[in-house]
């Protein structure tokens, strides 16, 4: 199984988050021990500002077995055409390409998306499995 990482779990490992980071640690475990654990550019990005270099980005990622996709043309073209669809029906300019990116490649890149915001992508990509139970 291939499970996609939102920025918010990794963030509550990585900062430490004394409310979230004991289960974001459980569920990142646990999709480790189930299979391939992925993020995508845009995700690396948003974690990018909370580490002081790269070195030390790349070390934390591969401390825990996480590997990088890119985003390509199919997975940009599904989140354009998803956010079309949340403009459309008045969705506030709260949420940004970047959250539709990120759930248009888990969409496309992996079985599982692994995030804590499962309102908002269950709304807008409802095929999204969450590996875990909260």
């Amino acid at each position: 199984m291939i499970t996609a990482v939102d920025t918010n779990v990794l963030l509550d490992v990585f900062i430490p988050d004394d409310q979230y980071g004991p289960q974001s640690r459980d569920w990142l475990s646990a999709a480790y021990v189930a299979g391939a654990v992925v993020i995508c550019d845009v995700v690396y990005a948003e974690l990018a500002p909370s580490f002081s270099d790269r070195a030390m980005l790349d070390d934390a990622l591969r401390e825990i077995g996480v590997t990088i996709l890119s985003i390509d043309a199919d997975v940009a073209f599904e989140a354009g055409s998803r956010w079309k669809l949340y403009r459309a029906a008045g969705g506030p300019r709260e949420r940004i390409m970047t959250d539709f990116l990120i759930g248009a490649h888990a969409l496309v890149s992996a079985d599982a998306f692994l995030t804590r915001d499962r309102g908002f992508f269950s709304t807008y990509f409802p095929e999204l499995q969450s590996p875990v139970t909260s």
